[in-house]
């Protein structure tokens, strides 16, 4: 009686405390077999076939397999590609499910379903065993001491500044961080860590992609590694390379200290392709379970997938199954993992049905009625590369969206380019022309000038071209379109005049983004001046590139750590910036909601929004409550000062300067109603009204 039939309920490995349950979705396998591996995972000491199958899931248990036991699964069936089909049982394949991976993928032809160089490519059969380079999926037990303390931070929307940042490269330079633990889980939420962050006034740590991944091969023969991780193998795993024991439990301590510091954590997740690649890549778990089912595969010729990522696979949650398997991955990170969001690449993908993109596609019909999801944060990545991919505002009402439109506004705006005025009044206002439909408010926009992927913001200023030859690639890769500005000159300068002029932009847009409405996003390093050296796609680096550089820590000239904590000091204070109501102008009873101004302080007319080039925009934030004072800001990208006069509004008769990008002291002076003043070049001016 050591093999049973066991369930079909759960997939995956189940342990009970008395034996472990296995199960696995094929609906095209002829037959499974489950095979079992000693302690280094070297050798495979069994080999069993699943003896159930109900419903597409094979399954059984045994009453003698425990916490730390490695397995790996061979399926059985046919090797058709032109049929969609590539079951190889000479390939150990990783369960989907699988909580924790032992060992990293050692490369070798073997792990191709098909025989290397052979003329048939894809089509000829190769019979070499892979198991020895594979990773395998552990056996956990799942239970974990949280702590009577452990309170979840539940941020409101309208509250959340997201900071963005990789495990290893937040804490890697980190010279507070003790040596063990840099590039760590434990970094991350040591007490360096977590007392920069508050210092900053972040609410919610968004981190790149910590599922189980592999590196490419390509980049493993260049001696580079897939470092942002957007190469997933396993939905269910935390990466072990980020963790110094059992992965499963170093990340939840991480996140339970996190938590207890009121900081919430959300993951970028990548459900839209996997690490198997194109119809030429390796066999190492999905493609060998039942590829006519996980992915998307083109109609006329099942041999060849249907790529909206770019990346050479695209996942087909429009099957059942495959739903299944992703919302069983956010649940367990929320219920399991206790994460408090996620950040979805490329979401359009998950959205696709037959006929493209769909709103209420399986997934996100799923997503909006799961009551374990439902207080969970949820940012769609609102694009992919397939045939209507871009979908900024497209997106349900329960989600938020990173929104390009704003970086893009703003880059040009601050880079010198005018007649802007009419499009930053509405990213300034969180974007109503995306998002004011269906219920939706402003926090549905994410507001972001720089994040993974593009420049750092201290090579947005210093770099016009990017500089990606340590990729390989011969700089092709990364994109050509940055609306940079390297103010004259290209990369690091000695030009005291550069150089002040950098900072101050730097400043600029960091004060735009935590004054808008709407969510701000904030990449780590950017508070201490961290650059790339002009790489632009630093994916591979996994290195002093692509590690943020503390030494701008306490350095003038670099660190913004303190302009940031006033920036978001000023957030808190003022609930018209992050209001969750749409706004209007002047109302009949002499409220408003916003006054949009000219230099004159009169009401803007079009001619004014149609100024020739026009640089200078000026508005005031009307109070939420009857005690809240109103915010007035100004923008002046122009590359010289510009004279206006302080609002005149009955019941205020001064202002009170908040913020003036163009002074480093912060010096604080008071207007009177109706003076005149000057807004320095290039520079963001914030009043606040005073009776």
């Amino acid at each position: 009686m050591r093999l049973t039939a066991g369930s079909p309920s759960r997939l995956g490995a189940s342990w009970d405390g008395r034996g472990t349950n296995f199960a696995l979705f094929t609906a095209n396998a002829q037959k499974v077999e489950l095979c079992l591996f000693d302690g280094q995972g070297r050798r495979e000491i069994e080999r069993i076939e699943l003896p159930e199958r109900t419903e597409d899931v094979w399954h059984g248990y045994l009453n003698d397999v425990s916490p730390g036991q490695l397995y790996g699964y061979r399926v059985h069936g046919p090797y058709a590609p032109e049929q969609g089909h590539r079951f190889n049982p000479n390939k150990l394949l990783l369960d989907p499910y699988a909580r924790r991976m032992a060992g990293r993928l050692v490369w070798s032809d073997a792990h191709f379903g098909y025989r290397t160089g052979s003329a048939r490519e894809d089509l000829s059969f190769d019979r070499r065993d892979n198991a020895r380079g594979m990773p395998k999926a552990v056996v956990v037990d799942e239970a974990f001491n949280w702590g009577r303390r452990e309170v979840r931070p539940s941020v409101p929307w309208e509250d959340t500044v997201i900071y963005e940042a990789h495990v290893k490269g937040l804490t890697q330079r980190r010279d507070d961080v003790p040596p063990n633990l840099r590039g760590t889980y434990g970094g991350l939420s040591s007490p360096a860590m977590i007392a920069h962050l508050k210092r900053l006034g972040v609410t919610t740590i968004e981190l790149l992609p910590i599922h189980g991944l592999v590196d490419d091969r390509v980049l493993v023969e260049k001696k580079l590694v897939n470092y942002w991780g957007y190469n997933t193998l396993a939905f269910f795993a935390p990466e072990a390379r980020y963790a110094q024991d059992n992965s499963l439990d170093s990340f939840r301590t991480a996140v339970a200290r996190l938590h207890d510091a009121g900081i919430e954590v959300m993951l970028d997740v990548v459900y839209n392709h996997t690490a198997e690649g194109n119809h030429m890549g390796p066999t190492l778990s999905f493609r060998g379970i039942d590829n006519a089912s996980y992915y998307w595969l083109k109609p006329e010729n099942p041999r060849y997938y249907d790529d909206f990522t770019g990346c050479g696979n695209s996942v087909n949650l429009s099957h059942p199954r495959v739903l299944q398997m992703v919302m069983d991955s956010l649940r367990y990170w929320v219920e399991v993992c206790h994460v408090d969001g996620f950040r979805f690449d490329l979401a359009t993908t998950l959205g696709r049905g037959p006929n493209g993109f769909d709103r209420n596609s399986a997934f996100l019909t799923a997503v909006r009625q799961d009551p374990v999801l439902a207080t969970a944060k949820l940012v769609a990545e609102p694009w992919d590369l397939g045939m209507g991919g871009y979908q900024v505002g497209g997106f349900p009402s329960q989600w938020s969206e990173w929104n390009d439109r704003y970086r893009s506004a703003m880059r040009r705006y601050w880079s010198g380019e005018g007649s802007l005025i009419g499009e930053i009044s509405s990213r300034m206002t969180g974007s109503s022309d995306l998002f004011n439909h269906d219920g939706r408010v402003q926090r549905a926009s994410i507001n972001h000038i720089t994040v993974h992927d593009g420049f750092t913001l201290n090579d947005l200023f210093s770099y016009n071209s990017k500089h990606n030859e340590a990729n390989g690639e011969d700089n092709r890769d990364g994109s050509n379109d940055n609306h940079s500005n390297n103010c004259g000159h290209e990369g690091p300068t000695d030009d005291s005049a550069i150089n002040a002029l950098r900072l101050r932009l730097r400043r600029n847009q960091l004060a735009c983004l935590l004054l808008a409405q709407g969510v701000p996003l904030i990449l780590a390093g950017d508070e201490v001046g961290n650059s790339q050296n002009g790489n632009n796609n630093a994916y591979c680096q996994d290195n002093e590139t692509g590690w943020i550089g503390w030494e701008g820590t306490g350095r003038e000239g670099s660190d913004l750590i303190d302009f940031i904590a006033h920036l978001t000091a000023i957030r808190s204070r003022f609930p018209q910036i992050r209001k969750q109501r749409w706004l209007d102008g002047r109302r009949a009873d002499g409220s408003y909601g916003v006054l949009w101004l000219t230099p004159a302080a009169e009401d803007m007319k079009e001619q004014d929004w149609k100024f020739p080039e026009g640089r200078f925009l000026a508005y005031v934030l009307g109070p939420v409550e009857q005690n809240d004072p109103p915010v007035f800001i100004v923008l002046n990208a122009a590359p010289e000062a510009i004279k206006f006069r302080m609002p005149k509004l009955p019941e205020y008769k001064s202002w009170q300067q908040l913020l003036n990008t163009a002074d480093v002291k912060q010096t604080a002076a008071d207007f009177p109603s109706g003076s005149e003043t000057t807004a320095p070049p290039r520079s963001v001016l914030v009043f606040s009204g005073s009776a």
